[in-house]
C-alpha cells in the first residue's frame, strides 16, 4: 500500500501532463512569490461559476477586495466561468502552481484524496452551520491536513454553495418517486454514489449539456443547488421543483505550495479574507435561494414542492452509507455525522 508520500508523487506525475497545458495562458505570478524583490505578488483565482452567481459577488469578489485593500503587496486577478479549465485540470494546475487560488468541490478533489469527497455526500450534512461546525473542528481540520499531504494542496475555506434539490417532470417527494427516472447527475464518483443511496438511476450528462438533455428527453431529470437550476433557466424544460434538500453543494478555497512563499502578514490577510467571504457567502446564498423559490412559488413557470419527505430520504441515505463506505471515507462520513446536531 502506498503511503501518503508515495500517493503525491503518484498523483502529481499523473496530472503533470495537463497542468503544462495552461502554462503560460493562466497569469500565475505564484511562481514568483518567493523572488524577494519587494515587488507586487498576482495570484490567479480560477472558478467554475459565472461572475453574478453569489460564489462571485459575495465570496471570490470579497476575497479579492479585501486582500487588495489591506495594501499588503498582494493583488488578485480572477478568472470565472472555466476560463482556466475544467475542475480536474485546474487541480492539476493548482499543484503545478500554474494556478494559485481556485474554488471546487469537495467531489473532485477527491480524485485526489478520496475521503473529502465526502463532503458532498447525501445528507452528510444537515445544513450548512453544520458544515461550518465540521470544518472548525478537530475531525475537519485532519481531513484538511491529509487532503494537503496528498496534495502538496492547503484548504483556506469551505463554504456551501446550497443545498441540491431534484427536479423532473414529476414530483419527487420519497425515495420511491425516483424508481423508473432517469436522473442526471454529476459523474464524479461521489454523485454517482449519492444516487445509490438515494435509490436513483443515475446518467451522466455534462453540467454544459444538461439543459439540452432534458429538453430532448435523453433524461428525465436532474439534482442541482438553486443557484445553477436558476442559471440554467431548467424552469423552461421542467415542470417540478422537489425541495429534497439532499446534499451540500460545498465549494473549498484550495491553494498551493505559493501559500508558503507569502509573508505572515500576507497570511494572515488572506486567511482573514476567506474567512470573512465564508461567512457572506452562506448568508447571500441562503438569500439569494429564497428569493427565488418565491418567485418561482409565485410564479406559473413550474410547481415548486416544499412537502418532500427529507427524513425518509435522510434515513435511507445515511443507512446506505453505513453500510457501504469503508475505511477512512467511512471514519470521514461518520465524524461529519457525529458533528450534528
Amino acid at each position: 500500500m502506498m503511503n501518503a508520500r508515495t500517493k503525491r508523487a503518484a498523483w502529481v506525475a499523473l496530472v503533470a501532463a495537463p497542468a503544462l497545458a495552461l502554462t503560460g495562458c493562466s497569469g500565475s505570478s505564484g511562481g514568483d512569490a518567493g523572488d524577494g524583490d519587494g515587488g507586487e505578488i498576482e495570484l490567479t483565482f480560477a472558478t467554475s461559476y459565472n461572475e453574478d452567481q453569489p460564489q462571485h459577488t459575495c465570496g471570490v469578489d470579497i476575497i479579492k477586495e479585501q486582500v487588495e485593500s489591506a495594501d499588503v503587496g498582494l493583488s488578485v486577478e480572477v478568472f470565472p466561468s472555466s476560463q482556466l479549465g475544467g475542475d480536474a485540470d485546474r487541480i492539476a494546475a493548482v499543484a503545478s502552481g500554474d494556478i494559485d487560488i481556485d474554488l471546487q468541490g469537495a467531489s473532485a478533489l477527491g480524485a485526489v484524496y478520496e475521503p473529502i469527497s465526502v463532503l458532498d455526500a447525501a445528507y452528510a450534512f444537515d445544513g450548512p452551520d453544520h458544515l461550518a461546525a465540521f470544518a472548525e473542528s478537530e475531525e475537519g481540520q485532519q481531513i484538511f491536513a491529509d487532503f494537503a499531504d496528498a496534495s502538496g494542496v492547503n484548504v483556506l475555506g469551505v463554504w456551501s454553495a446550497g443545498a441540491r434539490h431534484f427536479t423532473s417532470n414529476a414530483p419527487v417527494l420519497e425515495p420511491a418517486d425516483l424508481e423508473g427516472q432517469r436522473m442526471r447527475f454529476p459523474g464524479s464518483p461521489q454523485f454517482l454514489l449519492n444516487a445509490q443511496a438515494l435509490g436513483a438511476e443515475a446518467t451522466e450528462v455534462a453540467y454544459e449539456e444538461l439543459y439540452l438533455a432534458l429538453q430532448q428527453g435523453t433524461v428525465d431529470g436532474q439534482e442541482n443547488p438553486i443557484t445553477n437550476i436558476a442559471t440554467l433557466n431548467l424552469q423552461e424544460v421542467q415542470s417540478d421543483l422537489s425541495l429534497s434538500e439532499h446534499a451540500l453543494n460545498t465549494n473549498l478555497i484550495i491553494m498551493g505550495e505559493v501559500w508558503n512563499e507569502l509573508s505572515e502578514e500576507q497570511q494572515t490577510v488572506l486567511s482573514d479574507a476567506v474567512a470573512q467571504a465564508v461567512e457572506e457567502v452562506t448568508t447571500c446564498v441562503a438569500d439569494d435561494e429564497a428569493a427565488t423559490i418565491e418567485e418561482w412559488s409565485s410564479g406559473d413557470e413550474w410547481t415548486v414542492h416544499d412537502d418532500v419527505d427529507v427524513d425518509a430520504f435522510r434515513e435511507q441515505a445515511v443507512s446506505w452509507f453505513e453500510e457501504n463506505l469503508e475505511g477512512d471515507s467511512l471514519a470521514a462520513f461518520e465524524a461529519i455525522r457525529a458533528t450534528a446536531e
